[in-house]
């Protein structure tokens, strides 16, 4: 009768230990699930967050390249630097994703009249903060014809100072004519020099001219 008891208690401990290993081994497999999944989530992330910052760059790089060929064309002719007109393309237009860029090939956000111009919202700093207003901006049929008279505005100048661009048409270096766009006012923006050297800097538009 002892034996059998011991028998008994025996099989019923080999039993909670089966299934004692049975528990552990499903919230191990619980677990690395667990684990295992949060891993790939990280890791899906980070391949779509690289994704992305890869589909940008490339972006920004063709942005370049489509319009650089022009700027480098009104260098040779007129004086004004690549780097400054392909910088300021960058900047004005959000490397031609504004609706001004896209919808109407206005680069520089130069203002215009006249049934060859549409009016848009657009950002200036006044007394020292940022206020939306109402402009009437040009249209142009090309990204080249924008470049173009972006660079025919360096050289004529504003109608009430013909002169207004001069230093920029004959400075010798990109952080020169950056400084001369701020000092004659092309933009409101009390940092717009800075900007212009930083983009230049950061993406080697002065490459473009040589």
């Amino acid at each position: 009768m002892a034996k059998r008891r011991r028998r008994t208690k025996k099989r019923k401990m080999n039993r909670g230990l089966k299934w004692t290993i049975i528990i552990l081994v499903m919230l191990v497999a619980l677990v690395g699930a667990y684990f295992g999944r949060h891993v790939y989530m990280r890791y899906r992330q980070q391949y779509e967050q690289q994704q992305t910052i890869e589909k940008q760059a490339k972006e920004k790089r063709d942005f370049i390249k489509k319009i650089a060929p022009e700027a480098q064309k009104m260098q040779t002719k007129y004086h004004v630097m690549s780097s400054i007109t392909i910088a300021q393309a960058i900047l004005e237009s959000n490397w031609g994703k504004s609706s001004l860029a896209k919808d109407y090939h206005n680069l520089f956000g130069i203002k215009g009249s006249g049934a060859n111009s549409k009016v848009m919202s657009t950002k200036e700093y006044t007394n020292g903060q940022w206020v939306t207003i109402s402009g009437r901006f040009k249209v142009y049929s090309s990204w080249n014809a924008s470049i173009a008279d972006h660079t025919k505005l360096m050289l004529n100048g504003t109608y009430y100072n013909s002169n207004n661009y001069s230093a920029v048409v004959n400075a010798t270096n990109y952080k020169d004519a950056a400084q001369a766009l701020q000092d004659a006012d092309y933009a409101t923006d009390p940092d717009y020099a800075k900007k212009l050297i930083n983009i230049i800097q950061t993406y080697d538009l002065d490459q473009y001219d040589n």
